[in-house]
């Protein structure tokens, strides 16, 4: 009777050799595949906000938030808040952990981040407003210190029916709870990962220049669409009523100053 004869230690190394690289080809089709879902499921999230922002105009006389309330983000999300009850659609999947280093409440790409006032100490999000889209009281000059020369009360689009509205970015991908865009905001220096102080009134456009989707983070217009926004075309859309689109950073400026690195090879717009 023969003996059965078991694996030589060539054969196992051939076929852990084969093992590992079929896993060499199929590893960066997985991780595509893991990030083109965490995409959908943003662009999902987003498209609620998109019908609940629509729901919110709907129900007030086509208008926005008056930017009253608290601070930290409060004053878009307590209006917001009786519109939906899963916390989690203000969380980006590639972005739901908050910074807790350096006493920062937030950075760059993949971080969320943690806001609180009186009422709740833990709300996270990884997505913010554009403030411009805010309805300010008469009488007012400005919102949270963003005031005049450089914040102009003019600015605010106020309302939901305006032309163009498929260009004006309503809430989108973010690091900060809000923001004020200009057009000669500077992109930020240091790419996702990197801690970075805010600096309210300063570059804000910093605050959703987020790395999040291979170049892209995703975004709700006044029109109530959703798509994905390349980091460096958020400069060409219109954040305020006055915002020049053919600014310093387009390819319509013809300035065009250096990108940071990171930014580099990303497409220009």
């Amino acid at each position: 009777m023969n003996k059965r004869k078991g694996f030589t230690l060539v054969e196992l190394l051939v076929v852990i050799a084969i093992i590992a690289l079929l896993m060499a080809i199929l590893m960066p089709a997985l991780n595509r595949a893991k990030r083109q879902a965490k995409t959908s499921a943003c662009l999902a999230n987003l498209r609620q906000w998109g019908l609940l922002f629509a729901m919110y105009c709907e129900e007030n006389d086509s208008k926005f938030f008056n930017g009253e309330g608290g601070g930290n983000g409060y004053w878009w999300m307590d209006a917001m808040r009786p519109y939906y009850k899963d916390d989690r659609i203000r969380l980006c999947p590639q972005a739901t952990t908050w910074y807790a280093g350096g006493g920062k409440i937030g950075l760059w790409g993949n971080w969320a981040w943690r806001s609180g006032n009186k009422y709740s100490t833990d709300d996270i999000g990884s997505y913010g407003p554009n403030a411009w889209v805010c309805n300010p009281k008469p009488g007012t000059t400005g919102m949270w210190s963003r005031n005049p020369p450089n914040y102009k009360i003019e600015y605010y689009w106020r309302t939901c029916n305006v032309q163009n509205a498929n260009s004006v970015p309503v809430f989108c991908g973010s690091y900060w709870v809000d923001f004020w865009p200009l057009q000669d905001d500077q992109p930020p220096l240091q790419p996702e990962g990197v801690p970075t102080p805010d600096r309210p009134g300063t570059n804000e456009m910093e605050r959703c220049c987020v790395d999040r989707h291979d170049g892209f983070l995703a975004g709700v217009f006044m029109d109530w669409s959703v798509r994905k926004i390349g980091v460096k075309e958020l400069w060409t859309l219109k954040w305020h009523r006055q915002y020049n689109t053919a600014g310093l950073w387009t390819k319509a400026g013809r300035a065009n100053p250096p990108w940071p690195q990171w930014m580099r090879h990303y497409k220009d717009y």
